[in-house]
């Protein structure tokens, strides 16, 4: 239950939008630019420090960020690690999955990347109270889906 203070500080949220940008390589043009400017927010402030806290990962590696439109033109963010199938695309050298799943394997992978995939996602503020295994299972899946072997090692 929220106390009465919490309530009162609340900012009216205006809107909340949902992008996929290259890490470091947030600029004032398309998407970023049309999808804040019609919000009226600084979009230089958000590409300097949406590019500062993604400068730890490789540039063009696509992150989700979520950001929080207050009604004072202000906003937060939050910024979610590359998907899984992004992950899985790189571990597995593929550009692309299997176009029929189950019956072409698209390419193999072993569990060693599967645990690693694992431990990155676990920092995601979705997945942080899920077990390691829970996790690696639903890489498993993912990479099932998408027609990608995974195997216990390589022969």
């Amino acid at each position: 239950m929220s106390t009465l203070k919490e309530i009162l500080t609340r900012r009216p949220v205006a809107a909340t939008i949902r992008l996929t940008v290259p890490a470091g390589g947030a600029k004032p043009a398309p998407p970023v630019g049309p999808a804040l400017g019609q919000y009226r927010l600084n979009l230089m402030a958000f590409c300097k420090d949406f590019n500062a806290r993604t400068q730890k990962y490789k540039p063009d590696t696509p992150m989700a960020v979520t950001i929080t439109v207050f009604r004072d033109n202000t906003f937060e963010f939050n910024i979610k690690s590359p998907s899984v199938t992004w992950y899985l695309k790189k571990a597995a050298g593929v550009e692309n999955g299997s176009s029929r799943p189950g019956h072409v394997t698209a390419s193999t992978i072993t569990l060693k990347h599967v645990y690693e995939i694992s431990k990155i996602k676990q920092s995601d503020p979705f997945c942080q109270y899920m077990s390691l295994e829970s996790i690696s299972k639903s890489i498993i899946g993912t990479a099932n889906s998408m027609g990608i072997k995974v195997q216990k090692d390589l022969d």
